[in-house]
């Protein structure tokens, strides 16, 4: 079924230039989509830079004909125009979708296809880097976090719950989800239910143990059912009061502003890789559904062994 026709201000001849069909187009999108007046300069200046480089790489202002005749190298030279001049993913993103609204239109109003549109990939942006702790840092927030308050039964807690994150790289999620049932009896491994529901099993180190057993041996509640991390009033800890916790030690450390607790999550599989852990492995204990993800982790090592490289090398 076909669309129906775009209604609005019409436009007659062979001799429409770009800038006469810009024009058109926001006269639409203003007065039929009712478009908020920021989104329709937003999207008129995307048009002004889009006809502007199509000015400079036709030779000339382009009219109808020139805008049906453009091939996908020519929309590919102008995207490679857009990141030449830094613009960031979600701006070039954004510039193309108002460049495909364009073109929609076009094809509505006067009968230009422009199919190649449609092979363009949208620009996506990079997910950042994992950010980790050196060993020093992330041991100083696991270990010595419990200096930040001077009750005994919260410094036992904070000890045990951070001591968990880097000792076993769970989500705070995770390890605020688990309840007093859910520790090993006897056992060095802890089940741990991840995203979508996917349990894991996570080995425990020694000094993981020890924390958590100095926390359950306070516990004010330690029945079966019970949350393994409460607050105050007994209730399951917060993750907002978690993160403030390390938020104010940090400060008080001296540590970067990196310092979360997702941090030490990136900095127990970092520091495990640096010590020769297989990526497979590394996979299975974060609980990755994709390898491509904990790849992430080679890049993170890569650029501390370049930095120490720079940072220690006669010629750095």
């Amino acid at each position: 079924m076909s669309a129906p026709p775009i209604t609005g201000t019409k436009l007659t001849g062979t001799m429409l230039t770009g800038t006469m069909l810009a024009e058109a187009y926001l006269d639409w999108l203003a007065g039929e989509r009712r478009a908020a007046r920021l989104t329709v300069e937003a999207y008129r200046a995307d048009l002004a830079g889009f006809l502007g480089f199509l000015t400079r790489h036709l030779g000339g202002e382009p009219d109808i004909g020139a805008l049906a005749g453009l091939r996908l190298g020519d929309f590919r030279a102008w995207l490679a125009d857009l990141a030449a001049r830094k613009l960031i993913a979600a701006t070039r993103a954004r510039r193309l979708a108002c460049v495909r609204g364009f073109y929609r239109f076009l094809a509505r109003r006067h009968g230009v296809s422009m199919a190649q549109l449609k092979l363009l990939d949208t620009p996506r942006s990079r997910k950042p880097l994992p950010r980790a702790l050196s060993p020093e840092q992330a041991r100083s927030a696991a270990e010595d976090i419990g200096f930040e308050t001077e009750d005994d039964l919260t410094q036992a807690r904070d000890v045990a719950l951070f001591t968990l994150l880097y000792g076993a790289g769970l989500r705070i999620g995770e390890a605020l989800a688990l309840n007093v049932r859910d520790l090993p009896r006897g056992e060095d491994a802890l089940r741990v239910l991840g995203k979508g529901s996917k349990p894991r099993i996570v080995p425990l180190l020694p000094a993981v143990r020890e924390a958590l057993a100095a926390w359950l041996a306070v516990h004010p509640a330690p029945a079966p059912g019970s949350p393994l991390f409460v607050g105050l009033r007994g209730a399951r800890l917060a993750a907002g009061v978690a993160q403030r916790t390390l938020r104010q030690y940090r400060r008080h450390a001296g540590l970067p502003e990196h310092a979360t607790p997702h941090a030490l999550r990136h900095s127990f599989a970092t520091h495990l890789l640096a010590g020769g852990a297989d990526l497979r492995s590394i996979q299975e204990l974060l609980g990755h559904a994709s390898l491509s993800t904990t790849q992430r982790y080679t890049q993170v090592d890569a650029a501390q062994l370049l930095e120490v490289f720079r940072r220690t090398h006669p010629r750095g």
